[in-house]
């Protein structure tokens, strides 16, 4: 079976930015030095998480308005790509931390622990989901924790810690990243989001097709 088209052009747009992302020469940039090229991975993958949980959030709403086991099934393929682009989000944030900061982990810097119990919440969905074997039950309780879930995220990772004294740009006394980064930066940061995004629609049809089938499949054997 061969890929639709746009997959071609997303496999071609991230090697493109990935290239691009390490070879391109950048301006140094005090403290940050060559680790500023990190900011093509861990930004974009949080801006892709938000996008995700979003859509895992919409997909929640429309589950709970009309009860539809392929919309549970959709919510959960969203969330799940959401989760793990997050997961990759505190990894990278976590090697930031250690070139620019001196330490993987800071427990006195509150937006790598709020990220940290946000992601947590998430994985509290995936255990949830495994409480109930009725699928019906599973998938109306799985909606209202994950309306839940979203609504957390702009507190913990946004709102709260711009309150915050932090190390993190962005927060109370640290320049944000567009006031700390270079023009040039830019021209790869922008079509980073474009693709990492891309490349998430792309695990989410991977991964809700295999729902499908798996669903399918069990529903034939009974």
């Amino acid at each position: 079976m061969s890929l639709k088209p746009w997959k071609y052009v997303v496999a071609v747009w991230m090697t493109g930015v990935i290239v691009a992302g390490f070879l391109i020469p950048i301006p140094e940039i005090p403290i940050l030095l060559e680790s500023a090229r990190n900011l093509f991975l861990h930004v974009p993958m949080w801006f892709t998480m938000a996008v995700c949980f979003v859509a895992g959030f919409v997909y929640s709403i429309k589950y709970l308005n009309n009860p539809d086991l392929a919309t549970d099934r959709k919510a959960e393929s969203a969330t799940q790509v959401g989760l793990l682009f997050g997961i990759c989000g505190l990894i990278t944030g976590s090697l930031w931390a250690r070139f620019t900061w001196g330490s993987w982990w800071t427990f006195a810097e509150p937006r790598m622990n709020l990220s940290a119990l946000g992601m947590m919440i998430y994985v509290a969905y995936f255990v949830l989901r495994t409480a109930f074997e009725n699928p019906e039950k599973r998938a109306k309780i799985a909606a209202v924790f994950n309306v839940f879930a979203a609504t957390t995220i702009p507190f913990l990772l946004y709102i709260i810690p711009r309150q915050l004294p932090s190390l993190h740009p962005g927060a109370e006394g640290n320049p944000a990243f567009s006031e700390i980064t270079a023009p040039e930066l830019r021209y790869i940061f922008y079509p980073a989001v474009i693709g990492f995004i891309a490349l998430a629609v792309w695990l989410y049809d991977i991964l809700y097709r295999y729902k499908e089938m798996k669903y399918q499949f069990e529903h034939q054997q009974l």
